[in-house]
């Protein structure tokens, strides 16, 4: 009988044990990492309700304590210090210990988006030069952090995943353009590169939303509701925000890249506002108006006329709606039969430009290609006047993929002149052109170009 009593009383004991026995970390703490240089970088944790955490920096010796709440809880600021490493990080309870080590401190960044962005050396075809890119990949102070794949109907608190320094083993499965963007940085800046890779292959950006963009907006929540099935990926609102992004919304970045819109397609009458609400949302959760640079997706022969250059207008029109944003343009590097340009080299060079520049101001040169501005109407004439267009030029025997139309809004084809950096429109189709189009197809590759070798926009002047 005794023995049945202490049995059921030993039971009872371990049921009664708090939630967290011991401090834990969240998964994007772990050796390796890269912490955001010089500044206020946010730890946090579990542990028993109350119990103390001590914290201790090795790169200043400096010592932290906090205490849980109620909900087993801690958090706290620390102060990071310029560039360097290898530093570690002793967290104590009152029966556990962790300290991570080869901790750096550097520029941390996100990337997110679809399979463009998920694509690596050793994906299908791979990338160009694989071989030799894998081979080389030889950066210990560039790390990965690659969270695996989870869908949510509520924000989660914790993400699978560990950081890895950048060596031939882990670049080949991580994402291409991610890595081609920290090797330029990190060859320019010389500080350490921390990248958190979260991309799904074949997601709309809705899946990325938070649900409060779909509560306060009902015509991109009537959107949302009305996808489709895919076998690629899930389409039910906000599911990769909450089981891939919220849980690392507290940890510091400097900035986001992304390269995603093939999914939405079908909906570029919305994408503009969904996507511009879906990176103010990421901001608010950040508390941060982190930059945000994004790629422009490529020409490819989808089977709808005209949605992949709807959805690329799309993208250059909201450019000018979000500020701190930038956009690369790889239409030159496309390969309209492969919705993954195996190019991912360039793509990666074009946005750590455009962070270099507008980030980090160490670059001087120019990280656009030619960009919309406007129109002027000139009898049978109409001139086009483009931002980011010093040195116009055309590669071939001429310039191609101008249209123009009068009052009647029909297009024709256009012959196009450049003159003192503009080009100069006319058609004899069209006796007043009143609007122009340019590149106005899936598969369009126009050659028109500025001094930088950057190619221009797809865009319509209406």
């Amino acid at each position: 009988m005794k023995s049945k009593f202490f049995i059921v009383a030993f039971l009872l004991t371990l049921v009664c044990q708090p939630l967290w026995a011991q401090i834990e970390l969240p998964n994007i703490f772990s050796n390796n990492m890269v912490l955001q240089r010089n500044e206020k970088v946010l730890l946090w944790g579990w542990g028993n309700t109350g119990e103390e955490v001590t914290v201790i920096t090795s790169w200043d010796n400096k010592e932290y304590r906090v205490k849980t709440t109620i909900n087993a809880k801690w958090n706290l600021e620390i102060n990071t210090p310029e560039a360097g490493g290898p530093y570690e990080i002793n967290f104590k309870g009152n029966d556990t210990e962790i300290v991570l080590k080869n901790i750096m401190i550097g520029e941390v960044w996100l990337a997110s988006g679809q399979s463009n962005m998920q694509w690596s050396a050793t994906t299908d075809k791979g990338i160009d030069n694989a071989e030799a890119e894998i081979k080389n990949a030889n950066y210990p102070n560039i790390r990965f952090f690659t969270i695996a794949r989870r869908t949510s109907d509520y924000p989660q608190d914790n993400i699978p995943g560990t950081w890895e320094v950048c060596a031939p083993e882990t670049m080949k499965d991580f994402s291409a353009v991610a890595y081609f963007f920290a090797r330029r940085l990190q060859g320019e800046l010389n500080v350490p590169i921390g990248l958190i890779d979260n991309a799904w292959g074949g997601s709309p950006a809705e899946v990325w939303t938070p649900k409060s963009v779909f509560d306060e907006n009902e015509d991109l929540k009537k959107s949302a509701e009305s996808l489709e099935e895919t076998p690629w990926s899930p389409v039910s609102p906000s599911q990769l925000y909450n089981g891939m992004v919220h849980a690392i919304t507290p940890f510091k970045i400097a900035g986001t890249i992304w390269y995603q819109g093939e999914s939405n397609r079908g909906r570029s009458d919305v994408y503009g506002k969904l996507f511009s609400e879906m990176v103010g949302s990421w901001r608010d959760a950040w508390d941060s108006e982190f930059p945000f640079y994004y790629v422009q997706i490529a020409p490819f022969n989808y089977k709808e006329p005209e949605q992949g250059v709807l959805i690329r207008d799309a993208q250059r029109r909201v450019l000018k709606t979000i500020p701190n944003s930038g956009m690369a343009v790889v239409s030159d590097i496309a390969t309209i039969d492969n919705i993954h340009p195996t190019n991912k080299q360039d793509v990666g060079l074009r946005l750590a430009n455009l962070a270099l520049k507008e980030t980090y101001n160490s670059f001087e040169g120019e990280v656009y290609g030619p960009l919309f501005k406007e129109v002027h109407p000139q009898g049978k004439k109409i001139e086009v006047v483009f931002d980011h267009s010093a040195g116009l030029m055309y590669k071939g025997k001429k310039v191609t993929h101008f249209e123009v139309a009068g009052a009647d809004g029909a297009y024709h084809p256009a012959k196009a002149i450049i003159k003192n950096d503009k080009v100069i429109l006319s058609s004899k189709e069209v006796k007043e052109p009143l609007n122009v189009r340019f590149a106005w197809d899936n598969i369009a590759e126009p050659n028109l170009f500025n001094a930088a070798g950057l190619p221009a926009s797809a865009f319509v002047s209406e």
